[in-house]
């Protein structure tokens, strides 16, 4: 029985972590649906756009979890840290308070934006504004989703981009909103903006060090829903 289901916003989170995992991909799934255990795993892309298609038809799980990077909005996270928030604020400043997480202790909240934050500025503004450790797209639209369904909802998540660099805008379109990165496009960005590679290359790292963390934590909470 499937006790815990984790949601990511994009595919290359949804492979890292079913790898790091040994998670199986669901068979005939059209998109990143990964499964073994008490875990399933699925893609809802960047915003949770595909939520209620991707994860209404599923057994109604024990725990619903966001998971994946997020970008840092406090000076002193660092890649690769794990973000486990009491709550998460949406654009009107509402909290939304997240379910307890068996062997992870939260802290703080996360902020949910509508977009990727650029530049280092603006993450800034935005953590001197709302106190919020992080931030990321999905994670509000993941807890009300849970709240209407009357399921528990968590965010396991952890930092890709430090509050010292952004995401640049060219970079954030490779990802189609389905979830999947359109890889055919680097090309194009990487020759139209001399330090599109580096960028890429930064989050890349950012990226992979933030899902190992993801993963150990999700490894635990598998354990405890065991």
């Amino acid at each position: 029985m499937t006790r815990v289901v984790v949601l990511t916003a994009v595919d290359v989170e949804a492979r890292g972590l079913a790898r790091h995992l040994g998670l199986a991909r669901v068979a005939g799934a059209t998109h990143p649906h990964f499964r073994a255990g008490a875990l399933e795993l699925v893609c809802v892309g960047p915003g949770a756009g595909h939520l209620d298609a991707r994860v209404g038809g599923l057994e109604r799980p024990a725990l619903l979890v966001s998971a994946g990077a997020c970008g840092a909005l406090a000076p002193h996270l660092e890649e690769g840290e794990l973000v486990v928030p009491e709550a998460v604020l949406d654009a009107a400043g509402a909290r939304h308070a997240t379910a307890e997480v068996p062997g992870l202790r939260r802290r703080g909240t996360l902020l949910g934006v509508a977009a990727v934050v650029a530049t280092p500025d603006a993450k800034a503004r935005l953590w001197l504004e709302t106190g919020a450790l992080a931030c990321d797209m999905e994670s509000t639209a993941i807890l009300a989703w849970a709240r209407a369904h009357g399921v528990p909802a968590a965010v396991v998540r952890a930092v890709s981009d430090p509050a010292s660099r952004g995401v640049p805008p060219d970079l954030a379109a490779l990802v189609e909103p389905d979830g999947r990165v359109r890889t055919a496009h680097a090309v194009r960005v990487a020759l139209a903006r001399p330090r599109a590679l580096a960028d890429a290359l930064a989050l890349r790292s950012g990226t992979h060090a933030a899902l190992r963390s993801v993963a150990r934590a999700l490894a635990r909470l598998a354990r405890a829903h065991a």
